[in-house]
């Protein structure tokens, strides 16, 4: 009986240990794609911007970070917006936030899909935008009307994010490379976005100024080395 017990538990735990993957707990990565407005005036443009990322993972699913942005947000044109409106914004931003993986939370050795599915992510944050107006309509030539607004102006901004890391191995088996695939909605607190700050009686608008941003990029993965209860193949 004590033989038959002392085998019982070598098997647990050597089954316990095979379950194991070690993963490494810093990333930094970084890429390129189109931002989206949406913001006071009627057309909503795309334009380039790219990023960089640093990231401290508490388990393969888990993570905290930074990201800066930069790149141009464009909304609005002066032949066709009702107010002839346009705006061209040269932005910097810098945010923190957290990702949280699907993996987390599901059994992904029971398909193929779960388990190409586990690195599907949602995240959320803060942070600071820079707006610099590279060029911006201040007078409606129709009227002679001067739009209020900055040229210049800091706002709140606060990320969401929806997307996914596919891994390639290293020779070590523990995964090092990534393709991230993301899309972020930024929603900003003030009017600084398209650099106009129009009353609210004469332009009735209660919506916040919010840009996406639709981004490619890699991320390499390095550092100390932790061990995840999940296996990661």
């Amino acid at each position: 009986m004590k033989k038959v017990s002392t085998l019982f538990i070598a098997l647990l735990l050597c089954t316990n240990v095979m379950a194991q993957s070690n993963f490494y707990k810093l990333s930094i990565g970084g890429g390129i794609g189109y931002t989206h407005s949406f913001t006071d005036v009627q057309k909503h443009d795309f334009d380039l911007a790219g990023y960089g990322t640093l990231d401290y993972y508490f388990t393969p699913f888990v993570s905290f970070g930074g990201e800066l942005q930069k790149g141009q947000i464009v909304g609005g044109s002066v032949q066709t917006d009702p107010y002839e409106r346009q705006f061209v914004n040269s932005y910097t931003s810098a945010t923190v936030n957290g990702k949280l993986a699907l993996g987390a939370f599901i059994n992904y050795n029971r398909s193929s899909f779960s388990n190409f599915a586990k690195y599907l992510y949602v995240g959320a944050g803060a942070g600071v935008i820079h707006n610099k107006m590279r060029s911006v309509a201040r007078f409606q030539e129709s009227t002679g009307y001067k739009f209020p607004g900055n040229d210049y102006s800091n706002n709140i901004t606060f990320p969401f994010d929806l997307g996914l890391n596919i891994y390639f191995r290293s020779y070590s088996g523990i995964p090092r490379l990534a393709v991230n695939i993301n899309l972020q909605t930024n929603v900003t607190v003030g009017e600084g976005l398209d650099g106009y700050d129009d009353s609210s009686v004469r332009f009735k608008n209660s919506n916040p100024d919010i840009y996406n941003y639709y981004s490619v990029g890699i991320k390499y993965h390095f550092g100390p080395v932790g061990v995840s209860r999940k296996s990661l193949y």
